[in-house]
């Protein structure tokens, strides 16, 4: 009798935080960064917008590998009605960092499975609340220096040098990270990695 061929996953990240938390399921990957430009109009419903940014990930890559399983995210952070994404330079880092200190906000991940050759689609997503410390620019500008903030939605990491600036949170931390694991591991069942 033969067994199926479990087919190929992929991330379609180019996000090395993704990568880790991934690499902890102990499933083999490879990663195919996705050429596409993102929405990242800050008055889209955040919800809206990281469903449709992993899902434009997650399709380019699957039209390219048919046969793989490939899996798409984006995270955004959202305060005051509007979506925080990643800064343009250290100035907008700043002011990203002064706006959420001392106050409470969600960080959202679309997540996009695909596998285009038998016409598999699954999408779904988490949220989860961070509060942040209330902080000044001596505090920000030591954040800074220790962390790259570029390529972070809200200029922060949940996972480095927390202690500067949050003061607790609530929901999945590897969501708030890019990746919320629990989900993954959910969606990532024996049937859909069987084929």
């Amino acid at each position: 009798m033969n067994l199926p061929v479990p087919p190929r996953l992929i991330l379609a990240s180019a996000s090395p935080r993704r990568r880790e938390l991934l690499a902890q399921l102990g499933l083999p990957f490879e990663v195919v960064v996705a050429d596409v430009t993102e929405h990242e109009d800050p008055a889209t419903d955040p919800r809206v917008m990281v469903a449709h940014n992993a899902a434009l990930k997650a399709d380019w890559v699957s039209l390219r590998h048919p046969e793989a399983l490939v899996l798409g995210a984006d995270t955004t952070v959202f305060l005051d009605g509007a979506a925080i994404n990643k800064p343009r330079d250290l100035d907008e880092s700043r002011a990203m960092l002064r706006r959420l200190s001392g106050r409470e906000h969600t960080v959202f991940t679309g997540v996009a499975l695909r596998r285009a050759a038998p016409g598999y689609r699954r999408d779904t997503g988490e949220a989860s609340q961070v509060q942040f410390k209330a902080f000044g620019d001596a505090v920000i500008e030591r954040y800074l220096a220790l962390v790259n903030t570029l390529d972070k939605a809200g200029a922060y990491s949940i996972q480095d040098h927390t202690d500067l600036i949050v003061a607790g949170y609530r929901g999945s931390f590897s969501n708030i990270m890019g990746l919320p694991m629990e989900l993954t591991k959910q969606i990532l069942t024996p049937g859909v990695l069987q084929g």
